[in-house]
């Protein structure tokens, strides 16, 4: 798709005034779906569309060329896949980058990973064209956007967070893992595969691949064997 030219994208308002546009990026595996929706974006005057594709690596380099402002996606798997890194940072003195997540499950633990993953708005399969681009305006505005139930969902996690006791003072902080990483850990130590656990925590394996990735990078391991070992080299399995 033809790069734009952000500099010129202003729309006058009736009273001749000039209107900064949201410029945003559209990334969905589905073609038909895409399409669709790339024709209602087009169809607004508030907002210009940088480009479209079904790839993450393609919409990073044709991002960082266009200044986008949102990215418009339907997979947090592809999202997470490629990691936030290869999206375009921003210059100082610019907005960051605001992720609208659409086409979703009302899944407790996918939402709170897609938090974690800096996504800004969260819509459900049932959202309409409407919802999607009124989440993009607000978004865009500094606002964030999700389900009720979802959002409380975040505050009860925000809370249980809270209440865990403190780590030891002695403990280096990386060791301080999360309620979640604790069940995940002590099933690594029992050698369970990611859809053994997955199993065992009623959760999908791409979640449980995700808090995995995520224990590991904590720790400051290479891997998922060499997370367990230095878990037990400050004796947590023995006093767990």
């Amino acid at each position: 798709m033809p790069q734009i030219d952000t500099e010129s994208v202003v729309e006058k308002s009736t009273d001749g005034l000039e209107l900064d546009r949201v410029i945003v990026y559209l990334v969905a595996e589905n073609r038909l779906l895409r399409e669709a929706l790339l024709r209602v974006l087009q169809k607004r005057s508030d907002l210009a569309v940088a480009g479209h594709s079904d790839s993450p690596e393609i919409a990073a380099r044709e991002m960082a060329a266009n200044r986008c402002q949102v990215l418009l996606i339907d997979s947090l798997q592809m999202l997470c896949s490629v990691g936030l890194n290869v999206l375009p940072s921003k210059q100082p003195g610019e907005h960051p980058l605001k992720i609208v997540l659409f086409g979703m499950n009302e899944d407790r633990e996918v939402f709170l990973d897609a938090v974690r993953a800096g996504v800004t708005a969260y819509l459900l399969k049932d959202a309409s064209a409407s919802d999607v681009i009124a989440a993009v305006r607000r978004v865009a505005q500094g606002e964030a956007v999700c389900p009720p139930r979802l959002c409380f969902t975040l505050f009860q996690h925000v809370v249980g967070q809270a209440l865990q006791p403190s780590a030891p003072a002695a403990l280096e902080p990386k060791y301080n893992l999360t309620r979640r990483q604790h069940e995940l850990i002590e099933l690594l130590f029992q050698k369970l595969t990611n859809k053994e656990i997955a199993s065992r925590l009623n959760l999908s394996e791409f979640t449980v691949k995700n808090h995995v990735r995520r224990i590991i990078r904590q720790l400051e391991a290479t891997n998922r064997y060499e997370a367990v070992e230095m878990m037990r080299a400050i004796g947590y399995f023995n006093c767990a």
